[in-house]
């Protein structure tokens, strides 16, 4: 099979062009006596790659190492493959879960921006978590390649890219066939089918998979359908349309949470309720058009829709509280459908570059929260409908002063407006502005070392804006500084960052309570390498350790967590693995690994649970068109808790093994 990549595609949200073409995964490479000229690179319908000469930290993950990692789910991708802390929620394997960077705990991600193909992923008004990040809308068998952005650092994104930004390129063109069969532990089973076309002035992808398995407790069944379909075609000189399709449904059941005590004796058989579950189904459609003239001027622009429907039924231990926290069952359901669109220009100098776009979006939602019996309503908790209003303006540039300074400045101004509208009682409405600057130099230095340092400001609309559109928004001023090597045989670097929160607010996913309006800081350090210990031999990892803790904050209950450790973060967190990829062998291996410190769970002051780490191994053989790999996650079969709350656990998943069987043509 051959994949061809579109050198000229449509970006649909503003791109900052990479200053050079990015380097191959596998390929470690040199920096020249200077910094390379700014000049038009492939470019797809997001931001480029992420930069080696970009005055910030930041991981690209390649389709390769997305296929070796054995994993059951796209939160594990990142877990394994660029040393995310991820905690899974409880609520089922079909709900999201919390990905986490540089100490922010990211209750269903909604710190961390996900855009798919430049449309953005979190979902705004969403009663359960504001910015909710669905991951399963990716389909990993399309995805070309993920850059992660660690911290607000680029002017391209909004609202939610306040931890940082994961953005998802997918494949634009290809030919022939590529199938696979999944087979594993718990009736996993997996099939995935991708095709395509590719001709001078066109080209597309379509894929489906569908997956079924039965879950490692009782009661965690689970099944999802995906489709993806992507077409480019130049529609005259310089001008290309993209338009791209992601649609997916699922339906799990849920075991619920432990007590520490069934943990402790590992009584994971044990489930709350049997009729607890749920289902979601998605979709998000776009169109976009690029312009280039002269190989001096980028035009894009993009306009898409989403619409989507969940439906929550989850029992919640007993150890009091209102609402939730009574042992009762708790219905919650969510409906809603959107537009958005955004347009950049890009000049582009053989030494500076300078993109100034805007972008737009409207949200309809309706929730509904119910106490329930075994799926019969009781009592309504929270009927409303809301529909907010974003816009956003924002210019980024880059230039070299001189053949080794490299400097960066942006930055954007966003004005958000939220109307919500209780069942029988008057609509609430509420406006807010918030300017976010971006600011970064580096200093290339002889025997490829680059230092930088950069100062960025970044936001999210609080948890609750679905009910109260007066809250304010979350607010980090994040510093960076940090050393980057680049040579033939490796590739590091070492960041140094401290990110301080204003209106901070923490949440806990057993009482689904949320405590707003004091501060915080995260600070700590971030270290990446990859290393060519020989030919066949490839070693990688990539750590941080973080101290995150609270300013001034006050919970609703009255406690008081100033200086305590920040809920639902790690000390450290990271994952490494070491790979055998000999050139022209028909075989393959790798062994790795990923680790989360001492963890401070939620509502639960001053105490720390025990660190883990997992061990993970996978190998495989080409024959002829047929691959055929193998992999076991938690070799060990560790027992470790994914999530812990209010004294409830969140047991995670035991020693699971995969085979998977591809066929190219």
């Amino acid at each position: 099979m051959r994949h061809r990549i579109l050198v000229s595609a449509l970006v649909m949200v503003p791109a900052l062009l990479s200053a050079q073409q990015p380097a191959h995964p596998d390929t470690i490479h040199t920096h020249g006596d200077s910094l390379p000229p700014i000049q038009v690179q492939e470019i797809t319908v997001t931001d480029g790659a992420a930069r080696r000469d970009d005055p910030a930290s930041s991981t690209t993950v390649t389709p390769a190492a997305l296929r070796r990692a054995p994993v059951m789910n796209t939160y594990e991708l990142l877990r394994q493959t660029a040393g995310l802390e991820v905690h899974d929620q409880g609520q089922g394997p079909g709900f999201a879960s919390d990905a986490s960077i540089r100490g922010f705990s990211s209750d269903h991600s909604t710190d961390l921006a996900l855009w798919i193909d430049g449309v953005p992923i979190n979902e705004p008004v969403n009663g359960h978590a504001e910015g909710y990040g669905d991951w399963s809308l990716l389909m990993p068998q399309a995805v070309r390649s993920i850059d992660l952005f660690k911290g607000p650092t680029s002017a391209l994104y909004g609202n939610f890219a306040l931890a940082g930004v994961v953005n998802v390129r997918t494949l634009e063109r290809m030919t022939g066939i590529d199938a696979a069969l999944t087979g594993g532990s718990n009736g996993r089973i997996e099939g995935s089918f991708l095709t395509g076309y590719d001709h001078d002035s066109s080209g597309g992808v379509f894929g489906a998979r569908v997956l079924r398995e039965d879950g490692w407790r009782p009661n965690s069944g689970y099944s999802l359908g995906q489709g993806h379909a992507r077409i480019v075609r130049e529609v005259g000189p310089g001008a290309t349309l993209d338009a791209g399709l992601e649609l997916y449904g699922a339906r799990w059941d849920s075991p619920g949470f432990l007590t520490l005590d069934q943990f402790d004796r590992a009584r994971f058989d044990t489930v709350s309720n049997v009729t607890d579950g749920g289902f979601k189904r998605r979709a998000q459609e776009r169109v976009s058009l690029r312009v280039t003239h002269a190989d001096r001027l980028l035009w894009r622009s993009t306009v898409y829709a989403t619409q989507g429907r969940w439906q929550l039924f989850l029992t919640t231990p007993p150890e009091g509280g209102s609402g939730e926290g009574t042992g009762g069952q708790t219905e919650e359901e969510d409906s809603r459908y959107g537009f958005g669109a955004t347009t950049a220009a890009t000049w582009s100098y053989p030494r500076a570059e300078v993109t100034v776009g805007a972008e737009g979006r409207w949200d309809h939602a309706d929730y509904e929260n119910w106490h329930v019996t075994d799926r019969l309503r009781d009592s309504a908790q929270t009927l409303l409908g809301a529909r907010q209003l974003g816009g956003g303006l924002f210019v980024q540039s880059i230039a070299d002063a001189g053949r080794h300074i490299r400097l960066s400045l942006g930055g954007r101004y966003d004005l958000i407006g939220t109307r919500s509208t209780p069942v029988g009682s008057s609509p609430l409405t509420g406006s807010k502005g918030v300017l976010s600057p971006k600011l970064g130099g580096l200093l290339h230095l002889p025997h490829a070392v680059d230092l930088y340092a950069n100062v960025s400001r970044g936001f999210r609309q609080t948890n609750g804006i679905i009910e109260d559109p007066s809250l304010p928004f979350i607010t980090a001023w994040a510093y960076e500084s940090g050393l980057k090597l680049d040579t033939r045989a490796v590739r590091a670097s070492v960041a140094l960052f401290r990110m301080e929160v204003s209106d901070e607010q923490t949440f806990d996913p057993v009482t689904l309570t949320s405590s707003s309006g004091g501060k915080s800081r995260r600070q700590g350090v971030e270290i990446e390498l990859q290393a060519r210990l020989a030919p066949a031999w490839t070693l990688t990892t990539d750590v941080t350790f973080t101290d995150a803790k609270y300013g001034t904050l006050i919970t609703e209950a009255g406690d008081t967590l100033s200086g305590a450790r920040v809920y639902n973060t790690a000390k450290y967190a990271g994952s490494a693995g070491l790979a055998w990829n000999p050139v022209g062998s028909i075989y393959n291996g790798a062994l790795s690994a990923n680790a989360v410190g001492p963890y401070a769970p939620f509502d639960e002051p001053g105490v720390t649970v025990d660190p883990y780490a997992l061990v993970h191994a996978n190998g495989g053989v080409r024959v002829g068109r047929t691959l055929v790999q193998l992999g076991v996650r938690n070799l060990l079969d560790r027992k470790y808790p994914e999530l812990r709350a209010g004294g409830f656990v969140v047991p995670g998943q035991p020693r699971t093994a995969y085979g998977t069987v591809r066929y190219l043509w």
